[in-house]
């Protein structure tokens, strides 16, 4: 580590030369509730509607723009500072930030690893940023060495989704903490799928790597996909920049409410973690008895990659039969594989008795 030490602070010179000029001038706006300090019980800063909401609850108060109580409950859980938190519009609005803070439209470039979430690439094509694609190795690794060859003075990002999607395999830390020895630019670790793992998070990393990113989500194992909250970990300056630049008020109030409650309920979602990777493990046993299923790929997601002799027709079936999963044979490496959710119990027991009727 001592040795990793020294070879990373003689490639990073810090986020001066990584943010875009623009970016670096840019006066963040000011709302309201940004100005004020103190405490008020007449609020007539901001232009709101004071009698109220139509409906159960009142939501006629602007939120507060840094959603301070929810990062301190998630600063007591992760055991980080709450500075050391972002809180975005799901974790889509973190890497369109990422995007717009260190990237150089038709300029700069960025690397994403195939085959891996699509909006890496989308996101890049929306900012026009190059994208430099380095596929993963058959067993689904960073190809660590060719990542290093297609950087260039350009390269502005590094993205790495562990555990990944769509194979549902987590990384070798070791790889990436290699490149981020050796990259000058920002690597961002997507760790949506993280509570499922064996690995541990890389977040406990951030004070080694002031180039690191962590991406995480409420989406997945926390069950609030429909609030859209997607968390990022980094360093105060890489905190700083992304309140900066993102909208005043990114992540409303129902979302940061109910994100609260559901955060004081840890005991019921490792419950469900437990459960689920149980459900995982017997569906794999049951998946490697099937006669068109050719390989299933070990996962540390709440989701299984499989390869079968006919993807196109079994993805068909399971429609007939009222049963939505991803056909990722599209995918570079992912040929003839069906990507499926572990569900309930009861959904799971339905998904294999259709399955066993399936005829390849």
């Amino acid at each position: 580590m001592e040795e990793n030490k020294q070879v990373y602070q003689s490639v990073f010179n810090g986020l001066s030369s990584l943010v875009r000029e623009n970016i670096s001038r840019l006066i963040p706006y000011s709302s309201a509730r940004h100005e004020f300090k103190g405490k008020a019980s007449v609020f007539l800063d901001a232009n709101e509607n004071a009698y109220g909401s139509p409906g159960i609850a009142s939501f006629n108060r602007y939120p507060d723009p840094l959603q301070w109580q929810l990062k301190f409950q998630l600063a007591r859980i992760k055991g980080i500072p709450a500075e050391n938190i972002f809180v975005g519009n799901g974790s889509d609005e973190v890497i369109d930030l990422a995007y717009r803070i260190f990237c150089n439209p038709g300029k700069d470039n960025v690397i994403i690893c195939p085959p891996t979430y699509g909006m890496y690439e989308v996101s890049a094509n929306i900012n026009d940023v190059e994208i430099r694609k380095v596929n993963l190795l058959p067993d689904f690794q960073p190809d660590v060495e060719h990542i290093l060859k297609a950087i260039d003075a350009s390269t502005k990002l590094i993205f790495i989704c562990s555990p990944n999607n769509p194979t549902g395999n987590s990384m070798n830390q070791g790889d990436i903490e290699i490149l981020l020895n050796n990259f000058g630019g920002i690597v961002i670790v997507d760790e949506a799928y993280i509570n499922y793992a064996r690995q541990k998070t890389m977040v406990s990393e951030l004070t080694e790597y002031p180039n690191l990113i962590v991406m995480q989500t409420l989406s997945k194992a926390w069950g609030m996909a429909a609030l859209r909250i997607g968390l990022c970990y980094a360093s105060m300056d890489i905190i700083d920049l992304f309140n900066k630049v993102k909208p005043p008020y990114n992540v409303n109030e129902a979302s940061q409410q109910l994100a609260l409650e559901a955060l004081e309920n840890t005991t019921q979602i490792n419950d469900w973690i437990r459960e689920i990777t149980t459900q995982r493990e017997m569906i794999v046993t049951a998946l490697t008895t099937l006669s068109f299923v050719e390989k299933v790929y070990p996962s540390d997601a709440n989701f299984i990659l499989v390869k079968v002799k006919d993807a196109d027709g079994l993805y068909a079936f399971l429609a007939e039969n009222e049963i939505v999963v991803r056909n990722r044979s599209k995918e570079v490496m992912c040929g003839n594989c069906l990507r499926i959710t572990i569900g309930t119990p009861e959904e799971n027991v339905y998904l294999l008795s259709v399955l066993n009727k399936f005829k390849a």
